[in-house]
């Protein structure tokens, strides 16, 4: 049986390898930018690279957490590393894409501060000893923002797939679906919320 606070298992491993590949994507596309030594030769192969890169590591973060579970070894520090690494590949995916003027600001400011007020949620409900189930409008948004975003990154046509345009179309969903989910999510918190505080002050009074 594994303990709890082991560290050195292959969902954490994959979990970290996820976070080392993040700085490798980010310099992919700040690559895209840079006039040094002939690299603007190499806009499309940089984009692409960036785009397999952050498709492998979506998939990782599908394949930690299934491994984990199956093999009955969720640890503390998965736990924990696990949705920051989530944020650290998404947000700096979408700072590059702003940067390279690829998204919308509206759309990165959305989707950015969405997943700060979610973590806000979640540290409340985790301290209130309360467990919101993720509705299924938050999971399609976060299929939508998974796919649309290496779009971005390639922002080429391929056959006759405008991918750029797609990318774009996708993200904008995705931020509709960002804050619907987020909206469905607050109310589900504030009625547990609600109910524990109802229970609690039931108890105090039955004393």
């Amino acid at each position: 049986m594994s303990s709890d606070l082991e560290i050195d298992n292959l969902p954490n491993r994959l979990t970290l390898m996820r976070v080392i590949l993040v700085p490798v994507l980010v310099i992919c596309l700040w690559l895209t930018k840079s006039s040094f030594f002939g690299l603007q030769n190499y806009v499309h192969a940089l984009n692409w690279t960036a785009a397999w890169i952050f498709t492998a590591a979506s998939i990782t973060d599908f394949f930690d957490g299934y491994i984990a579970r199956k093999r009955g070894i969720v640890t503390v520090f998965g736990s924990f590393l696990d949705p920051i690494a989530d944020k650290f590949l998404v947000v700096s995916s979408l700072i590059m894409l702003l940067s390279l003027q690829r998204i919308h600001e509206i759309v990165v400011i959305i989707l950015v501060l969405r997943e700060l007020y979610m973590t806000s949620l979640r540290l409340l409900a985790m301290n209130e000893g309360i467990h919101v189930e993720v509705n299924w409008l938050g999971k399609w948004k976060t299929g939508f923002q998974m796919v649309s975003i290496p779009l971005l990154m390639v922002n080429d046509d391929w056959w006759i797939i405008p991918m750029g345009f797609i990318g774009t179309i996708l993200t904008y969903i995705a931020s509709f679906l960002s804050l619907w989910s987020a909206f469905i999510y607050s109310i589900g918190l504030v009625q547990k919320l609600k109910h524990n505080r109802k229970v609690k002050k039931e108890q105090k009074s039955g004393h």
